[in-house]
């Protein structure tokens, strides 16, 4: 199957530039018209044939940059190099450098054993099941910074915890999952956040602002919150979940992968990377780097706002005027800096062992730098065409349906997100083109770059190529297609609640559409789990 995808994917790749080759010999302008946005298509449709992210954004570049040095061979690959690549990698310096610092964080605190530490006291402090499961959420919630971060951490952290209240492995996935990117996407201080940033450009409001002013249209992440805080105080599930729940309650079967029951200190040992003998750190060897890095991150974003602002305004304003990509890592750098001094004096980790700690962050960041220097570079060539003016033009003559079109670019991220298992590449093809779609004017412009972003969040949530979606289950120790065949149908129900949400923010959006539509979300949320619960109390009576 995957070779007849890649046949296919590169069956369309020929037909396409013999197609550009042709048009252009013929005399067709490819800048403000239909071809801007063939190679954004084109990228979607390849992503859709070969579920992978990578080529299929890469080769949505090469077609931009044909179609942008009109079919010469030379000017192509010039065009690739720098206008695309170079260009993508200099434009986000910034973010690159502060995904790189993040991963080395997540390094050595895994290295200290601080992970182990702070499992080892949550497990004599949390008495419930109900418990347990909040405090995954909550410290979830709390390493907001980036959703590697998130990830990397909280399985490791919450294991012991879970485990010991007889949760299985794949519920503590889903609730990763469920805090890892949903709360990424709505933490104005997080790698989302810059990433978010570098793929708008307005002429009205800075990245940060614009990403701020949306929050509270994202639906999709602030429901699944809900969600998750709900399902966890009224302690059922459904689904597939029920299974591996009442598997684990009645037999003690966790779904642990590949690790029988005598074996399970060793691997958990292996899986935390921190020394064995036993482990150095302490719980507030975790506490204290993560409280560093948020501190050092907000201040780099202060600064540089206040820096743009000539040192007056209020905090707000500095916010509106920083930029993230220069905040984010100036921050950050201070963070590692103290960070290593800190777990060094402490004696948790040598200076060797901090060292080798670089590569590892460096290594674990790949994905997500690769990721978006990608889809900047497709996003330079559509610019180069003129893709948004095209868009614009063209929905000037659908205005009256206006009102649908947040929910319809809420389910097409859901579908791209999904077929690609990335949120970032997601936003880099279609923020531009939602931003035409929606001017500056409209009272739906928050509103549509928002269902943008948390359909990104909830395909990405879905998609069993997701990085996100493989880390949460490599982080709960579990089996990978458990963990997206359980969460499925949650992530469903939160999406189908988030739709009707954004349909309502369409039509009620003069009345101001959040106001309107959370708490219609959170009340649907709510109802729909209780009735559940008790349904399903019924059948099994």
């Amino acid at each position: 199957m995957k070779k007849q995808s890649v046949l296919i994917a590169g069956i369309i790749f020929v037909v396409m530039v013999v197609a550009i080759v042709i048009s252009h010999a013929a005399g067709v302008t490819f800048t403000g018209t239909f071809w801007a946005l063939v190679p954004p298509l084109v990228a979607i449709a390849l992503a859709l044939i070969t579920k992978e992210a990578y080529s299929s954004l890469f080769v949505g570049v090469v077609l931009g940059a044909i179609m942008v040095a009109e079919c010469s061979f030379t000017a192509t690959v010039d065009t690739i190099t720098v206008d695309a690549l170079t260009c993508a990698v200099a434009d986000n310096a910034g973010i690159l450098l502060f995904l790189v610092f993040l991963g080395i964080v997540v390094a050595l605190v895994n290295k200290s054993g601080a992970s182990r530490a702070f499992g080892n006291w949550a497990q004599t402090h949390i008495k419930t099941k109900t418990g347990a499961m909040l405090a995954t959420f909550a410290l979830g919630v709390l390493i907001f910074i980036d959703d590697y971060f998130n990830c990397l951490t909280v399985g490791s952290v919450m294991a012991p915890v879970t485990d010991a209240k007889k949760i299985s492995r794949v519920k503590l996935a889903y609730i990763i999952d469920a805090t890892a990117a949903p709360v990424c996407m709505i933490a104005p201080v997080s790698s989302w956040a810059a990433a978010v940033s570098g793929c708008v450009e307005s002429e009205s409001y800075s990245g940060i602002e614009l990403f701020v002013r949306a929050i509270p249209y994202n639906f999709y992440s602030i429901l699944t919150l809900v969600f998750v805080i709900t399902i966890a105080i009224l302690g059922f599930d459904y689904g597939k979940m029920s299974e591996f729940e009442i598997k684990a309650q009645k037999d003690g079967d966790l779904g642990i992968l590949d690790v029988a029951l005598n074996d399970e200190k060793e691997e958990m040992k292996l899986q935390d990377e921190g020394p064995a003998n036993p482990p150095k750190g302490r719980l507030f060897d975790l506490i204290i780097p993560i409280v560093i890095l948020i501190v050092f991150c907000v201040w780099g974003l202060l600064k540089n706002g206040y820096d743009s602002l000539g040192g007056e305004g209020s905090v707000i304003d500095a916010f509106s005027e920083t930029d993230a990509y220069v905040g984010l890592p100036w921050g950050s750098i201070l963070a590692l800096v103290v960070i290593v001094l800190y777990l060094v004096i402490r004696k948790v980790v040598s200076f060797k062992d901090a060292m080798e700690c670089i590569p590892k962050g460096f290594v674990a960041m790949v994905p997500a730098i690769t990721i978006l220097t990608l889809a900047t570079s497709l996003k330079n060539m559509t610019n180069a065409l003129q893709a948004k003016e095209f868009v614009g033009n063209a929905m000037q003559n659908a205005s009256e349906l206006q009102w649908a079109l947040p929910a319809i670019v809420f389910v097409v991220a859901c579908v791209i997100a999904f077929a690609t298992g990335t949120s970032w590449g997601t936003f880099g093809i279609l923020i531009p083109i939602v931003s035409a779609i929606f001017p500056e004017t409209s009272s739906l412009f928050f509103v549509g770059i928002s269902a943008c972003l948390a359909g990104a969040v909830c395909g990405d949530h879905c998609s069993p190529i997701s990085d996100t979606t493989i880390m949460s289950s490599a982080g709960a120790h579990c089996n990978h297609i458990d963990h997206v065949s359980t969460q499925l149908p949650y992530a469903i129900t939160v999406a189908l609640i988030s739709f009707v949400s954004y349909l309502i923010a369409g039509a009620f959006n003069m009345f101001g559409a959040a106001w309107i539509s959370i708490p219609f979300g959170v009340a649907a949320t709510i109802v729909f789990l209780i009735v559940a619960k008790n349904m399903i109390k019924t059948e099994d009576a």
